[in-house]
């Protein structure tokens, strides 16, 4: 087992997907990295498994093998969202003209692939590695200094570890985020995230991704590779009574049983048998005031997460490793001040998806108002082309201005 030094330039907490990303990134450019991951080995917890091809480019562009996302990714023409009322719209991410097409991550395969990109580029990975507790240092200069539990021949043995700069990779409830001082609750009341998977009968055909909205929630259907389908659900406050009375995973095969079956998709998973137990996360999402300080930054969910509702949760993970790897290399070479690079790293992180939170905001005003809701629904199904703008938009395909552009909401509202 690898254990955890004493010094390193750079301290990342969580071996998720941003942290891994990260870890590559910095390491590559020469840095001393350590990973630290609370679980000693990967499981399934409550996360998103679809995303669109912008998600398979930046893995790419991380320099993940492009053999793997062959491997662990499953085509899905299209996600079609299913409103209260039965209305039906089949979002194609751009597939029409030409696009790649979205997919279904095998988490369980590119999770721990991505952790081996990082080791492979000499980062330490340490698996099974508590925080504690986290002192941040006013500066990189100063230092920061992480209390962690590092398991040693059956115990739990407390030691610490000196670090130019710790980032926040653990989460939308993050340590360092609470460290800082910067985490603050979601504006969106309080929800619960169920997810698991469901054997498939059919394979691996291609098959539609869908996303029925109820009362103060919803349901996706993500085909996954294995023969699988991805089930996650999102409940807000007034299932409370019911999840505490019947338990999550009632409620979640009550849910899932009561999924139509259509002319595209008899839904033989709906009577599946789990192939593992339902992971639940709560509350769900979170928002901190800032992104990075004197010698910490915040990457992935720790950066602040809205709701999965819109998705696109991995490619933003991705970016913002991307985003924040130059800033914490200038830090940690003494090339930039660590606070003009942390304020750097959150003006570009505000500037690439500002405006696609601004998007998401409007998505939820009009899912929690569900005659708004079948009204956009039914002119996003008649008309193509706001239809395809949307699904672009919704996949961070094409600059999220474009479902704020004037002349594409009249489009979308006008009579």
């Amino acid at each position: 087992m690898t254990t955890v030094p004493q010094r390193a330039d750079v301290a990342i907490v969580g071996a998720g997907l941003a942290g891994a990303v990260l870890g590559t990134r910095l390491a590559r450019a020469g840095l001393d990295v350590v990973v630290l991951e609370r679980s000693p080995h990967w499981r399934w917890r409550a996360g998103g498994v679809f995303a669109s091809a912008a998600a398979t480019r930046e893995l790419a562009r991380a320099g993940l093998d492009p053999g793997v996302p062959a491997q662990v990714a499953r085509s899905i023409p299209a996600m079609r969202l299913e409103t209260p009322g039965g209305t039906v719209v089949r979002l194609t991410y751009g597939t029409e003209t030409g696009g790649d097409p979205p997919v279904g991550f095998d988490r369980s395969t590119l999770d721990p692939a991505l952790v081996e990109l990082a080791r492979g580029a000499g980062a330490s990975v340490v698996h099974g590695v508590a925080v504690r507790s986290v002192d941040l240092g006013s500066t990189a200069d100063d230092g920061s200094r992480l209390v962690v539990a590092e398991p040693r021949d059956g115990e739990a043995t407390e030691r610490s570890i000196e670090a130019r700069v710790v980032v926040g990779a653990d989460g939308p409830h993050s340590i360092i985020a609470r460290a800082a001082g910067v985490l603050r609750p979601s504006r969106l009341p309080a929800r619960v995230a169920l997810s698991y998977h469901l054997p498939d009968p059919r394979g691996d055909l291609p098959l539609d991704a869908r996303l029925r909205l109820f009362h103060d929630g919803y349901l996706g259907i993500a085909p996954v590779v294995g023969g699988r389908v991805n089930v996650g659900i999102v409940l807000g406050p007034s299932w409370r009574p019911r999840l505490a009375a019947e338990g999550a995973g009632a409620i979640a095969d009550q849910l899932v049983r009561s999924v139509p079956a259509t002319a595209d998709d008899a839904a033989p998973w709906r009577e599946a048998a789990p192939c593992e137990a339902v992971a639940g996360a709560w509350p769900l999402g979170g928002r901190v005031a800032r992104r990075a300080g004197g010698g910490w930054f915040l990457v992935g969910d720790a950066a602040g997460f809205l709701d999965p509702l819109t998705g696109e949760g991995i490619h933003r993970a991705i970016v913002s490793a991307r985003l924040a790897a130059p800033a914490i290399v200038a830090v940690v070479r003494g090339r930039a001040d660590s606070r003009e690079a942390a304020a750097a790293y959150d003006r570009a992180m505000r500037r690439r998806f500002a405006t696609k939170d601004a998007v998401s905001w409007l998505v939820h005003a009009f899912a929690a108002r569900p005659p708004i809701l079948e009204y956009a629904a039914r002119r996003l199904a008649d008309r193509s082309t706001v239809r395809a703008t949307m699904g672009l938009v919704m996949g961070d395909i094409i600059p999220a201005r474009h479902g704020l552009d004037p002349r594409f909401l009249a489009a979308l509202l006008a009579p």
